[in-house]
């Protein structure tokens, strides 16, 4: 069996990376994507379920979970950590799944130097104003929070040089689209259909 392909994405808040990864895993049909969960020491909000949107634990927990290094990568974000289970993903890849790693850059260069074979994926908002008002849509957070998230969505897209493919968010079904491309032509790599069609390949080749 062909292992799967991981797809790191990347994005700051706002942005919509969540809808579009939710979109494609409602309807594909072609290759079996599972969405990485994470473990979050953040509190749970309104609508979220534990084991479904994140593995809400406590900061005791996370640390022990760290000290066992049984993290893929982890990160303190808005002083609460988020970190993605190193042994869920190594098992899902190998069952044939490709997976949606959702994380921020610092997750990124964390997972690309012990997985390089991953694809990372960067999603940027059509401006900042656009941004600033999606992030007042969710009504979730207080201007003061929304503030530091515009603060720190500068920071987090100077990023965007480290990954492999980029989109921008301004259309929703085309940004659903190119991400459906991506996974699409990863796995048209010649390397993976070699391993693929291993056997037709020598069969042709044979004189």
């Amino acid at each position: 069996m062909v292992k799967g392909i991981l797809f790191i994405i990347s994005a700051p808040s706002g942005t919509g990376k969540s809808s579009l990864i939710q979109e494609v895993l409602n309807t594909n049909s072609l290759f079996k994507i599972q969405v990485s969960i994470s473990h979050t020491t953040r509190m749970i909000r309104p609508g979220e379920h534990n084991g479904r949107h994140y593995y809400f634990i406590s900061i005791n927990e996370f640390k022990t979970m760290i000290k066992n290094k049984r993290f893929l990568e982890y990160a303190k974000v808005f002083n609460n950590y988020y970190g993605t289970s190193r042994k869920k993903v190594y098992k899902l890849l190998l069952d044939g799944n490709d997976i949606f790693l959702d994380i921020d850059w610092q997750g990124a260069q964390q997972v690309r130097h012990i997985i390089p074979d991953s694809k990372s994926i960067f999603i940027l908002p059509p401006s900042k104003n656009e941004l600033y008002r999606r992030l007042r849509k969710r009504s979730q957070d207080s201007d003061i929070i929304i503030n530091k998230r515009m603060e720190r969505a500068v920071s987090e897209m100077q990023h965007y040089v480290e990954y492999d493919y980029l989109i921008i968010n301004d259309d929703f079904k085309v940004a659903l689209s190119n991400l459906k491309k991506i996974v699409q032509v990863a796995h048209l790599s010649r390397k993976r259909q070699i391993k693929s069609h291993n056997i037709l390949i020598k069969n042709l080749l044979k004189k």
